[in-house]
């Protein structure tokens, strides 16, 4: 390989990078510059190194042309070599998500951590600025979810301000090596140029190298025979185009001009057909092209060797000729069945405004793409609407079609200013705007929340658009539900009663009206059908339903709307918890809250840190369910319980509708009232109601059973055996602990089941072997018994010993000892410390 010069310490960063990455340590590194600068240089010797130390190598170039294609620019490097990162089989299941990108991201992240395991490797992308949106959204995920592969993901690309490359930078939390390449010093260029003459630089080559600022690509035309002059680089090299061509044949000279116009890729038979010749008769041609460096074979298209080439070469077809020839490749490209989104590029290069036809392209094109290119497709139909005149009819309903196309591409904000411009009668649109074009714009916008209530109503819309107007109305809670003879309109007044009666724990009856919802065929103004769903999925967990609607909730994973992808990983992350699955909660709540980061909507972080306290509290894990707790008032009274302080369980009975596991909580404060409104509680009302009769708590037990919830179930048992044990009866209490004790240990649940081992234990109950419970901290907060938590809360609230005593039906001297054991424990020497520090760690104090 020839030496790369002038990039000794450029290089040294990525070797830095390989060697990290060799002990499992993944990073970034971007390589930015000009055309020509040498980073696909830089990028070969970074390949040359990592293959002689054996790392699999993937890599791929991005084109200019992807953007009308998912995964384009990253396909080639899953599927290259002789040991690709995903096999045909694999890659056939990714191609079935391009529309669900979440879902594809996920599922690719997971194939690449599974075929590197053990694995050192390199991942390029070249040209990445010109990363097709799926694979610049790809990239974020995969290198997120794999910040402990032996790997190294490097990209290469233009200086582009918010591009791709920034895009990732800005998303990813793995270290990032940028790599910016200036022009290279004289002296590099001259050993550059030796290199490739394999002799010295004579003098009058040496000034003509001066000529090219430290450009290699030019300093390397230069050396093939592209002269250059001294003044415009630019008009040297295309000079030097000129020059090389002079010696090819003229049909030669056409493939190279035509194809320009096509693209830095292209197919041989679309230049064919352009050029009216049989593809055979080009093949003499083509490889003139191939031998004069122009161009390069890449199998199924030919490609530029470079996009300067290319560009000189374009300059040299008059632009009347590009119009002409744009023109017609646009034609070829539609009557041949290749589709609008492969010709919108032909057509933006010579549409002129008020073109219909033009437009006519452009919206079926951005139709085409936004399945899979949502991004790209709100680009296209931006374009239509900008070839449309401000007084043309026709601009209003390319208007409606930009923001449901922005709308669709989940870009909410400028699909609202968008709307705003338009229906004001600003320079957007000078036409007509009626009540229609109105209402239907607000219908565009009115699933995803984006409007003000004054917005729900337009006067003299038309019957249906009014009536599902009046749905939003509905669910925005200015208007009661009711009822609607468009369909539409009716299942969003059936989610408002839905919404309405979840509200207020009627689950039976919200489960019903979102399944009755979820009937009517969607259209515009329709709700989103998966978050519909998710609020049925909900309903049915609250109607003891729990086992059904977590198994659809783990299919829609993956086969649901991956834009809802935040909403369903935390309805699985309460639905895995009440099932007592804490680790499969706890990973639900950590995708949802990655995903949120993902899709930049973090609305749901509340409700995921809900989940993970939760499960933190079980695991005795206080610290850290306090981290999580934020202002949650349940978790905070949850915490204080923790922490010794018996008064805090009266504030459970407060507990919010949309707690997870709310059942649970109540029936841990004894909420009669509270428990008796829901219908997933009545084996939890029934335990309450037994009160400490054993005979009652046994039937109670049964009912609890029947529910599928084993954290609930390991409440009741507790209670069960606890109160039997109080009556004398160890035949019937001992197994009851035990059966709840072998519940939560199976679970992770070590708070509770250290609390029911110690009731156990002190009981006089002898095992060969006890459940493994964490050992205690030995200083801090969690090194305290719950004696001394108890006698620390009382002193902190302004208890003396024998005041605290008393409250604790304890002498004044076993308060004084665990007192002591506080001091050592939390490193204190005074009552006025230890009251800092718990106020400090509660805010409110454990008793306001």
């Amino acid at each position: 390989m020839v030496p790369l010069r002038g990039r000794s310490e450029e290089l040294g960063k990525l070797l830095d990078a390989l060697r990290a990455a060799a002990n499992g340590q993944a990073s970034l590194a971007v390589v930015s510059g000009e055309p020509g600068i040498g980073k696909s240089a830089l990028l070969a010797a970074a390949v040359e190194q990592a293959e002689r130390q054996g790392f699999l190598v993937a890599s791929a170039v991005a084109h200019q042309t992807d953007n009308i294609s998912p995964l384009a620019s990253l396909a080639p490097a899953l599927r290259a070599g002789p040991e690709p990162l995903i096999d045909t089989d694999q890659f056939m299941e990714l191609a079935a998500l391009n529309t669900q990108p979440l879902w594809l991201a996920e599922r690719l992240a997971d194939l690449i951590g599974r075929r590197l395991a053990g694995v050192r490797a390199l991942i390029v992308v070249d040209d990445a600025q010109w990363s097709d949106p799926l694979t610049a959204f790809v990239l974020q995920v995969a290198v997120a979810r794999l910040p402990a592969a032996n790997l190294l993901w490097l990209l290469a690309t233009r200086p582009n301000p918010g591009g791709p490359a920034d895009q990732l930078v800005e998303a990813v939390s793995v270290p990032v090596h940028t790599i910016p390449l200036a022009p290279l010093t004289v002296d590099a260029i001259q050993d550059l140029a030796a290199d490739r003459l394999n002799r010295a630089v004579d003098p009058s080559l040496a000034v003509q190298l001066a000529g090219v600022q430290g450009i290699p690509f030019l300093a390397e035309q230069l050396i093939a025979g592209l002269y250059l002059s001294d003044s415009d680089l630019s008009a040297g090299l295309i000079e030097g185009v000129r020059r090389r061509t002079s010696e090819l044949s003229e049909a030669a000279r056409d493939l190279v001009r035509t194809a320009a116009v096509f693209g830095s890729e292209f197919r041989l038979e679309d230049v064919a057909v352009l050029m009216a010749a049989p593809v055979a008769r080009l093949a003499a041609p083509l490889e003139e092209t191939i031998q004069a460096g122009l161009l390069a074979d890449a199998g199924a298209v030919l490609r530029f060797r470079h996009e300067l080439l290319r560009s000189a070469a374009l300059a040299d077809v008059p632009p009347s000729a590009q119009r002409a020839l744009h023109g017609a490749i646009a034609n070829q490209l539609m009557s041949a069945g290749r589709g609008a989104a492969a010709a919108a590029p032909h057509v933006l290069a010579v549409a002129q405004s008020g073109d219909t036809t033009a437009v006519a392209t452009l919206r079926e094109a951005a139709r085409d793409l936004l399945a899979t290119m949502s991004t790209t497709a709100a680009e296209v139909i931006q374009e239509a609407f900008d070839l449309t005149r401000v007084d043309d009819p026709l601009r209003a309903e390319v208007g409606v079609d930009v923001v449901s196309v922005l709308v669709a591409a989940y870009q909410y904000d400028r699909a609202k200013a968008f709307a705003d411009d338009l229906l004001r009668g600003t320079a957007l649109y000078h036409g007509p705007i009626t009540p229609d074009l109105q209402a239907t714009i607000r219908l565009h916008l009115a699933p995803f929340r984006r409007l003000d209530v004054r917005e729900l109503s337009v006067p003299g819309a038309a019957p249906h658009l009014a009536e599902r107007l009046a749905g939003y109305r509905a669910l925005a809670g200015v208007e009661a539900p009711g009822a609607a003879a468009d369909p539409i309109a009716q299942s969003l007044h059936q989610v408002a009663a839905a919404e309405q009666a979840q509200a207020e724990g009627r689950y039976a009856d919200a489960r019903d009206l979102y399944a009755a919802a979820r009937e009517v065929e969607p259209g515009l103004g329709s709700l989103p059908p998966t978050l519909v769903e998710v609020g049925e999925l909900y309903c049915r967990a609250e109607t003891d339903e729990l086992s059904r609607a977590l198994e659809r909730v783990r299919e829609l994973m993956t086969a649901g709307s991956s834009w809802a992808a935040p909403q369903l990983a935390v309805l699985r992350a309460r639905l895995e918890y009440a099932s007592g699955n804490l680790q499969e909660a706890e990973d639900a709540a950590h995708a949802g809250l990655r995903w949120m980061d993902q899709l930049h909507d973090r609305s749901l972080a509340p409700a995921a840190d809900q989940v993970l306290a939760l499960v933190a509290l079980l695991r005795g894990q206080l610290s850290q369910a306090r981290k999580l707790a934020g202002h949650d008032p349940t978790i905070s009274a949850l915490l204080a319980i923790a922490d010794g302080d018996a008064k805090a369980v009266a504030r459970l009975a407060d507990v919010p509708q949309d707690f997870p596991e709310r059942i649970g909580v109540l029936l841990q404060a004894n909420a009669v009232q509270e428990l008796s409104q829901s219908a997933a509680s009545h084996g939890a009302l029934a335990v309450v109601a037994a009160g400490s009769d054993v005979d009652q708590l046994a039937k109670a037990v049964e009912i609890v059973r029947t529910a599928q919830r084993p954290l609930l179930l390991a409440q009741a048992e507790e209670r069960y055996g606890r109160a039997a044990l109080d009556a004398g009866d160890r035949e019937t209490g001992v197994p009851a602990l035990e059966r709840a004790l072998d519940s939560l240990t199976a679970l992770g649940a070590t708070a509770p089941a250290g609390r029911i081992q110690a009731v156990l234990q002190a009981a006089g109950v002898r095992r060969r072997r006890w459940a493994a419970v964490p050992a205690r901290a030995q200083e801090g907060w969690e090194a305290l018994t719950p004696m001394e938590r108890r006698v620390a809360l009382l002193v902190a609230e302004g208890h003396t010993n024998r005041s605290a005593a008393d409250e604790l039906v304890v002498s004044a001297s076993t308060v004084g000892t665990h007192l002591r054991a506080v001091f050592g424990k939390l490193g204190v020497n005074s009552r006025v410390q230890l009251t800092r520090l718990v106020l400090e760690r509660f805010a409110p104090p454990p008793n306001a």
